[in-house]
């Protein structure tokens, strides 16, 4: 099951900046912890992510079929606060691969891996949409026979982002070594 605890392990921790010569109150700066980092861990950090999301999917899996065995009536509330939890480990690896990219892309300049990583990105972010519609689809009050050919073709999609998700994690991994 996927916890707060898990959720804020992939949150950016934040420290205190330089206090301004005035007497304005004491900021905090926020500061990457994979900064000065090998490349070699970036893109095991990658990785980690990856599997955070894969364990958001199989929750967010579970709860729907959850959801649907509980009715009718469903019990919609339960459902409503997994897809919520689910929400905010997807929202907090993202922020996290979007800030490895930045760091390939800019101070390491490595454009192919930085590029692997917004591909990566780009794809989670299909496969979720995606998932979430058949999810929707599969509802009770909207299921139909006319729907079973769309509900089909959106199972494949799903399996061919999974496909290539796959194959930009095996190329991010291999060109990052030829990076070192």
């Amino acid at each position: 099951m996927i916890t707060a605890e898990a959720a804020s392990e992939s949150t950016v921790p934040a420290v205190p900046g330089d206090r301004a010569a005035t007497e304005v109150p004491e900021r905090e700066e926020l500061v990457w912890p994979w900064k000065d980092a090998p490349i070699r861990a970036l893109v095991q950090r990658i990785h980690q992510l990856q599997a955070e999301r894969a364990q958001a999917f199989r929750r967010l899996e579970e709860g729907h079929r959850q959801y649907l065995s509980s009715g009718p009536p469903y019990d919609f509330p339960r459902y409503r606060s997994t897809v919520h939890e689910v929400t905010q480990v997807f929202a907090a690896a993202s922020r996290e691969v979007l800030a490895v990219e930045a760091e390939l892309a800019g101070p390491r300049v490595q454009p192919l891996l930085a590029s692997h990583v917004r591909s990566l990105q780009q794809l989670e972010e299909t496969r979720l949409t995606t998932v979430a519609l058949l999810q929707l689809m599969g509802t009770p009050e909207l299921t139909g026979q006319e729907d079973s050919l769309q509900m089909h073709q959106l199972k494949m999609k799903v399996i061919k982002t999974m496909e290539a998700i796959s194959e930009v994690l095996q190329d991010l991994r291999f060109d990052a070594e030829s990076a070192e």
